[in-house]
């Protein structure tokens, strides 16, 4: 493919590079690569495998554990296994600060920069459903893409905000194991990725990036509890986004250190020797040298595109005690204060036992009188199979919306809220209405009333999909536990993953895909 690239780009990388110039510059010319990664929440490697989608399946992206190149033609987003949530699709390269964070289950994470949800997915992958994340964008109109992504790959332990770094650093001091910055940045390493790139890093100037990023990078600090990660990345070759400004940070926050990367599969060591005369004479020789430490990907080394990554760690204060993977001991009556630009009405929070019942649940109580938890639970009650230990959640309500959000979370009072949790459904005319979220988060042993759609790209599933109502034979409904009726909501699967709700009766399923994820 061919670029049109800036002349002043052109200059300034002449003199980075010196001898890899030209071959950095023949990287333009070629095609560039594209990457799936698998959702393990929704399926595994090897379950991936015997699926049999891709032409090639064994081109693995070596710096993640389950990213895939495909084809161009190959269109992985028109399949339905991407409306079940079993791959996001993602530039190769954008696949490896997730991976270098260390994530394990039971961490408190924070994506700072999260829209459109690529890294915020790869995280909760990594978290198993354990611990908590917060995915965060400042960007209102880019929230709904990063709420939808995470909803399509059935988390349930997400929290979405459209807040600034400095508001949510008053709500969470040294809260976080682990936090990812993948900072707004100028986009040299997109050029080949996307034109329009091009256009703007003439428009955004690299100092006006920096002064952003910097911004950023000292509320995140601040978050960080002691002995956590961050990793700060970008998408630009530009020294001064890059090098430059993690020298000016460490000078700034003595109490952090490069954690060394390991340069492997490709990734190039960083270049202490392209920060800026001023920063290296101001930040010393000890700061500068430790650079070496973060890793560039450059699209003439690699499948992929342009990449720089800082991993950093808080060190201990004295006094400080190591951080716990155990949720935090905090009252949840906090959360009840939470706010939300789209939401209104008094929040109530219940939680919810593993038979259905919450502690205010009235006995023979009629639906006019229930209130939304109370509605939510029947429905748990009814359509639902809770096993022991599962959903260990506060359930509360915003207005006639229920979320399940993970205990222990510390007050979200003044904060901008996307989702305060695990959206599972709202109350409509004294219904409980579940949510396609809901659908999504579920496994298929979890729904007492199952349809399993026929072939996974047949006329049934691209009916479904464009929210056509189906014709079913009773007995393709599949029953879970006990004798419930086939009658109501149905949860819709495909190769056993969910793909949304129906409901069902006398041999009709009505769609009940929301519009917004229905296939055009």
């Amino acid at each position: 493919m061919k670029v049109d690239l800036p002349t002043r780009f052109i200059d300034k990388m002449k003199q980075l590079l010196g001898e890899e110039f030209d071959e950095f510059m023949a990287s333009y010319e070629a095609p560039r690569a594209f990457g799936l990664r698998l959702n393990p929440l929704k399926v595994t490697k090897e379950e991936w495998r015997e699926l049999n989608y891709l032409q090639n399946p064994d081109r693995l992206i070596p710096w993640t554990e389950n990213g895939f190149y495909y084809k161009e033609e190959e269109r992985p987003g028109k399949h339905p296994f991407y409306h079940a949530g079993l791959y996001y699709i993602q530039e190769p390269s954008a696949m490896l600060p997730a991976e270098l964070l260390d994530v394990k289950p039971g961490h408190r994470v924070l994506d700072l920069c999260a829209a459109p949800g690529g890294k915020s997915t790869q995280i909760a992958g990594m978290l198993k459903g354990s611990g908590i994340l917060v995915a965060n964008d400042n960007a209102s109109e880019r929230t709904k893409a990063l709420a939808k992504n995470i909803e399509l790959a059935g988390i349930r332990n997400a929290i979405v905000l459209n807040e600034e770094p400095a508001a949510i650093a008053k709500s969470f001091p040294e809260w976080f194991h682990r936090i990812l910055v993948d900072a707004p940045c100028s986009g040299e390493g997109m050029f080949r990725k996307a034109d329009s790139m091009v256009g703007d890093w003439e428009k955004h100037s690299v100092q006006k990036c920096s002064a952003m990023q910097r911004d950023i990078l000292n509320h995140a600090a601040k978050m960080l509890a002691p002995g956590g990660l961050l990793l700060y990345s970008t998408c630009t070759f530009s020294p001064e986004e890059n090098e430059s400004q993690i020298a000016s940070f460490l000078e700034e926050h003595p109490d952090f250190v490069v954690e060394p990367i390991q340069h492997e599969c490709g990734l190039r060591a960083g270049r202490p020797d392209w920060v800026d005369e001023a920063t290296a004479a101001s930040a010393g020789p000890t700061i500068v040298s430790s650079l070496s430490g973060t890793a560039r990907l450059w699209p003439h080394v690699i499948e992929g595109e342009g990449h720089y990554a800082a991993l950093l760690r808080k060190k201990w204060g004295s006094g400080a005690t190591e951080i716990e993977l155990e949720r935090p001991k905090v009252s949840t009556t906090a959360i009840a204060a939470a706010a939300t630009p789209a939401l209104a009405g008094k929040m109530k929070e219940q939680r919810l036992r593993k038979d259905g019942k919450g502690k205010g649940a009235k006995s023979g109580s009629s639906a006019s009188d229930q209130t939304p938890v109370e509605l939510w639970e029947a429905f748990c009650k009814q359509q639902l199979i809770l096993r022991e230990g599962d959903w260990g959640s506060v359930t509360f309500s915003y207005g006639e919306r229920l979320y399940m959000q993970p205990a222990g979370v510390p007050s979200l009072d003044g904060l901008k809220v996307v989702r305060a949790g695990w959206y599972v459904g709202e109350v409509k005319w004294n219904r409980f209405v579940p949510s396609q979220a809901l659908a999504m988060g579920l496994h298929r042993d979890e729904a007492s009333l199952v349809l399993e759609l026929d072939g996974l790209d047949g006329d049934e599933v691209i009916r479904y999909l464009r929210g056509e109502t189906l014709f079913v034979a009773e007995d393709r409904i599949i029953k879970g536990a006990g004798d419930k009726k086939i009658k109501g909501f149905v949860l819709v699967c495909l190769a056993g993953r969910p793909i949304g709700w129906g409901k069902y009766e006398n041999g009709v399923l009505k769609n009940e895909l929301s519009p917004g994820w229905r296939r055009t």
